[in-house]
C-alpha cells in the first residue's frame, strides 16, 4: 500500500497550547523525575495567561503525569476527589 499524501489532523481545541508558557520553556520543569521539586513549574504556570484552559485539559483528559495548570499529579488526584 502505497500513502501519496499525509494528512495532518489538527484540533482547534489544542490551539491554546501555543500559547502555554511551558511550550516557550521546554518539559523539564513540567515533567520532573519522581521525586524533584515541581516549584519552578508552578512558578511559570503562575504567569500563564492560559492556566485555566491547561488545568481544564488535564482534568478532562485524565493526565496522571506532570504539572498542568499549576497543579501536580496528587493535587489533580485531590481536586477530582473533592469535585465527586
Amino acid at each position: 500500500m502505497h500513502i501519496d499524501t499525509i494528512t495532518t489532523i489538527t484540533s482547534p481545541d489544542l490551539d491554546w497550547q501555543q500559547e502555554a508558557l511551558c511550550a516557550q520553556t521546554g518539559a523539564d520543569f513540567f515533567f520532573p523525575e519522581p521525586g524533584s521539586s515541581v516549584r519552578e513549574a508552578k512558578r511559570i504556570c503562575g504567569m500563564c495567561p492560559i492556566r485555566s484552559a491547561c488545568l481544564e485539559y488535564a482534568l478532562d483528559n485524565d493526565e496522571r503525569f506532570g504539572v498542568w495548570g499549576g497543579l501536580s499529579e496528587k493535587e489533580r488526584l485531590e481536586l477530582r476527589r473533592t469535585a465527586r
